[in-house]
Formats: C-alpha cells, structure tokens, sequence
C-alpha cells in the first residue's frame, strides 16, 4: 500500500491506495506547530482504523506548502515505516511535469500534484480550480506544458477577512443561498462570498481561455471543490481526491 499526504496550510489530507485504488482517505486540521512525534501520534490510530499495519504500508509520498511540516513528516514517516518520503516537486515529477514557468522550484507541490493527475485523467489541454486556503488555477496547454496560474484569496480566508473587519458581521455558513439578492444579512453575506467567488472563477477561467486561444476540460478539486462547482458554469468535472492521484503518480513513476 502506498501512503499519500498532502499538507495545505489549513487542512492535510491522508490517503490510502492499493495499487491504483484509492482505499481509504482522512482530512485532518494542520497544527503548523505539530513535531513529528505528534504527527506519529496523530497518523497511527488513522491507519489502525481501517486495519492497515505498518507493515501494509510500502511507501509513502509527501506534497506540502508549510516547510516546517515537510520535515516534521518526513521524521514522522521515516520513523513509522523505516524510509522516508517521497517528498514532491517540479523535479522530483520529472517527465510527468513539462513546464514553461520561470522558475520551477516556485511551484507549490499541490500545484504539481493537481497538472501531473489533470493531465493523466483528462488530457491536455486542461485546467485545475483548487479550492483550499488560496484559490489555485493551474493551466496545461494542448501541448501538455504546465504554463502557469492564478493564484488568489480562497473562500474562506475572503470570508475570514471580511468577519474580522467587519464587526458588525456575523461569521455564517458558505453555502449556496439560493438566490443572489439577499433577503437578510446573512443570505446576503453568502450572496457576495459565495456566488462571487464562483463569478470570479468563471472570469478567470474566460480570461485563461482568452489567452490560450481555446477552451479545455476544467476540473475542480480541493475541500469546497463540492459545494464551488455548481455554481461555476465552466467547471466540466470535480476530483476531490485529484492532488492525492497526483502524488500517487508521481510516486509510482
């Protein structure tokens, strides 16, 4: 079995694969303070859940965008399994991952993750929306070339700011209101964070068409992924589990 985690600044998510199959899979919140024996303290009983021993497990591949947490895992899985991760980047995809960006060593692990399970998946060209702490576009052109993105506030840091400017407004729940004008204040405070957040993904996605000079699939992933892609009208798919597919590739190439 292979083990796959993938560290966002506000969630982790742990996934179990039998070869290809995705067996089990957790979201857990990240603790950015958590050492790695607490991260071993938090992973076991996960695992022992579901049955699986140490011994089930064979490998194990990291993506993270917190750095103290890649090694604080590192040390946790290395200690667990008795060889350290497969830790995920531009150069450790290798062939998976052609791109035409600047600087390839920039590009967060997730963002890697998501071109490399886009393409295998849906072909190229194609487009990922991943909706977590930031809102991530990544953009693989007809040729197969991670070329770039957009990245941008995602829902709930937009909504966290708003809360914490404005007093006088209540913390709500972001989900679809229904209708876009709001009859009180909180169906109007979900009117403006969550339709806009997926006007603003339509836009994007119609700027990035604009630019190529075509469309493509656009695939939706990340924690809100299910509740987003309703609402945008150029979402053709939606992937939960696209960036653990990725690093499972990765890994297994």
């Amino acid at each position: 079995m292979l083990l796959t985690i993938d560290i966002g600044n506000t969630q982790t998510v742990i996934g179990i694969y039998d070869n290809a199959e995705l067996m089990h899979m957790w979201r857990v919140a990240t603790n950015k303070a958590d050492t790695s024996d607490e991260l071993r303290l938090k992973l076991m009983p996960l695992l022992q859940s579901e049955g699986v021993t140490c011994e089930n497990v064979n490998g194990s591949v990291v993506a993270s965008v917190v750095p103290a947490l890649t090694a604080a895992w590192t040390r946790a899985l290395a200690g667990a399994f008795g060889e350290e991760p497969l830790v995920c980047s531009a150069e450790t995809a290798g062939e998976l991952f052609a791109t035409t960006y600047d600087n390839p060593s920039e590009i967060g692990a997730d963002r890697v993750a998501d071109a490399v399970a886009a393409q295998t998946l849906y072909g190229a060209p194609v487009v990922v929306v991943d909706f977590g702490t930031a809102t991530n576009l990544e953009v693989i052109d007809a040729s197969g070339r991670f070329v770039g993105g957009i990245i941008a506030p995602g829902l709930e840091t937009s909504a966290a700011a708003l809360f914490a400017h404005a007093t006088k407004l209540p913390a709500i729940d972001l989900v679809d209101p229904g209708s876009a004008i709001g009859k009180n204040t909180v169906h109007a405070m979900q009117s403006g964070i969550v339709y806009g957040e997926a006007d603003r993904v339509d836009g994007f996605v119609h700027r990035i068409f604009d630019e190529l000079g075509y469309g493509a699939p656009v695939v939706a992933t990340g924690g809100l992924a299910t509740t987003m892609a309703p609402l945008c009208e150029t979402v053709t798919h939606v992937n939960p589990e696209l960036t653990l597919e990725g690093l499972r590739l990765i890994y297994e190439k």
